[in-house]
């Protein structure tokens, strides 16, 4: 599999990664899914690059096919790599809610890189939380707070798209704290952001009828 991507075809593009990922959601075979793994977690920066985009990508379309390595995505959130952390971040987004449990375990983990991370890494961090959220009443107890509390001291420009982010967890049971916060912040956004966010207020009030 390793020859298929796309620094191994001496390409610049994500296309053939991207293929390399729609052709092993259709084979659903476990050794050549394990050998992007292995890439992943390599020494060669170039493979490794392209295998997290691949298991990000396969997670996207299938995400049950990478649950197996949410401990090795976890890892991946230190690496001195950039792309390998905020992809690893990613990876673990597509996998929260059908394996929790070892996100939940690594959740001191998940947030220090949420804290210290890039743009990018913080805005799937968000997407983490959230589904987590929705896996069950034990895993919404720990990731919830991060959420609002993130909402509420985040950038303006940051708060209508993490708030979108979030929404895949919103229910009857989170609705008033979700509305608490984001009206709080309304005054500090631009008329085209508040729209976005009277739009989620508008579903958040729906499951408190």
């Amino acid at each position: 599999m390793i020859e298929k991507l796309a620094c191994k075809l001496g390409r610049n593009d994500e296309i053939p990664n991207i293929e390399l990922a729609e052709y092993l959601c259709r084979r659903k075979d476990a050794a050549e899914i394990k050998e992007i793994a292995e890439g992943f977690q390599g020494t060669d920066k170039a493979v490794a690059n392209d295998c997290i985009k691949v298991l990000y990508e396969i997670g996207e379309r299938d995400p049950n096919l990478i649950a197996g390595y949410a401990d090795a995505f976890v890892s991946g959130l230190h690496s001195k790599n950039n792309r390998l952390a905020w992809g690893s971040m990613t990876a673990l987004s597509a996998i929260a809610e059908c394996a929790p449990e070892p996100i939940y375990k690594n959740l001191p983990a998940i947030t220090d890189a949420y804290e210290n991370g890039s743009v990018i890494t913080v805005d799937n961090s968000i997407s983490v939380f959230a589904k987590l959220c929705r896996a069950g009443d034990r895993y919404a107890e720990a990731a919830l707070p991060i959420i609002l509390d993130h909402l509420q001291k985040c950038r303006p420009k940051e708060v209508p798209q993490h708030a979108e982010r979030a929404s895949v967890c919103f229910s009857g049971a989170n609705a008033g704290r979700f509305i608490e916060v984001l009206e709080k912040r309304k005054s500090d956004l631009t008329p085209s952001q508040q729209t976005r966010i009277n739009k989620l207020l508008k579903k958040l009030h729906s499951l408190q009828a």
